[in-house]
């Protein structure tokens, strides 16, 4: 029942601002992560949630701040456990709609592991990795995704560890719904995170967000009119992939495993890529297209339904258990001795 509505399956009639918290918003001005809260914002009214059953989880960083000018519940946790921190709430109370925002220092180096495993049981959250390719918060140090050789305080001669590919690590790891968005594209921001939240499952959304202070236009590719046209590539399912100026269009073929660009005018359609957001395969292959020998994929890279989750695992396990052997006492485990026998 909605404690707001007193109504079983009522949801109020919400607008933007219902989700816009008492908090000053404090990031750096100009960056990427106003554009990104205000997208959440406009999107949670859509879901049809209560906004009582609506919790976000972070961690540490810039992107972590986020529970806290949302105006739903929210838990900053500590540094890569937010998975964790989210999985247990879930499993407590897999009713909520549960969103972790992590970024790709957070997620991808400590964090790595928890997003691992909450990606590979498929527990039923929605994953928002915030990546600048820096880190922000401790002020300018590489992270797991700046690129090779990239110079910083931390790496004054250059980086020389290659980048994590964000969507391959959760296609890699088991995500049933994987997609990638834009901080300056409102509008495709908006619908990426709208059919992430309505998925089943662990969904992940790879969102590419400037860092105006310590690693300015790292995206500038998908940022700069010119390039922009040339390498932004939008996927739809069931659609040829095709990308480039009206009257210059691109398109990818495959040739065996491999993806090749080719000019539409010089190929018959039917030869062209036909995305299949259902296909883990090729969607890894997407995953790892970047510019400027490939464009750069955007949207829903793979979206597999029918999936069962973690959380419902587990509730299933328990009511067996309950009607196998009748509810469990657990004071009365604790206190029968030092040693327990179960079954």
């Amino acid at each position: 029942m909605s404690t707001v509505t007193g109504t079983p399956g009522a949801t109020p009639k919400y607008t933007k601002k219902d989700f816009e918290s008492d908090q000053d918003v404090r990031w750096c001005p100009g960056c990427g992560d106003y554009a990104i809260l205000s997208a959440v914002q406009k999107t949670m009214p859509s879901l049809g949630i209560p906004r009582e059953d609506i919790v976000f989880i972070s961690g540490i960083g810039c992107s972590s701040r986020f529970p806290y000018y949302m105006n739903t519940y929210g838990f900053h946790t500590i540094h890569g456990r937010a998975p964790a921190l989210a999985t247990g709430l879930k499993l407590a109370r897999p009713e909520l709609k549960i969103f972790v925002v992590t970024g790709d220092g957070d997620g991808l180096s400590i964090g790595g592991n928890h997003l691992l495993h909450v990606l590979r049981r498929n527990v039923d959250v929605t994953i928002l990795l915030f990546n600048n390719r820096i880190y922000g918060l401790t002020k300018g140090q590489y992270s797991p995704t700046s690129e090779l050789g990239k110079v910083t305080k931390s790496t004054p001669m250059g980086s020389a560890d290659r980048p994590v590919s964000p969507c391959a690590f959760a296609l890699a790891a088991g995500a049933t719904f994987v997609a990638r968005t834009v901080d300056r594209n409102i509008a495709h921001m908006e619908e990426t995170l709208k059919r992430a939240a309505a998925h089943k499952g662990a969904s992940f959304v790879e969102i590419l967000q400037n860092c105006n202070v310590y690693n300015d236009l790292a995206w500038n590719v998908l940022y700069d009119k010119d390039s922009k046209i040339l390498y932004e590539c939008r996927l739809e399912h069931g659609k040829p992939i095709t990308f480039g100026p009206p009257g210059d269009r691109r398109g990818l073929v495959l040739q065996g495993i491999r993806p090749k660009v080719v000019k539409t005018k010089d190929v018959d359609e039917g030869s062209l890529w036909v995305h299949d957001s259902a296909d883990r395969a090729t969607a890894m292959l997407l995953a790892q297209l970047w510019a400027p020998d490939y464009p750069i994929p955007l949207g829903v890279l793979l979206n597999e339904e029918g999936q069962t989750t973690y959380e419902e695992i587990l509730i299933q396990q328990e009511q067996k258990a309950i009607s196998d052997h009748g509810p469990g006492d657990v004071g009365k485990l604790l206190m029968a001795g030092e040693t327990w026998k179960i079954g």
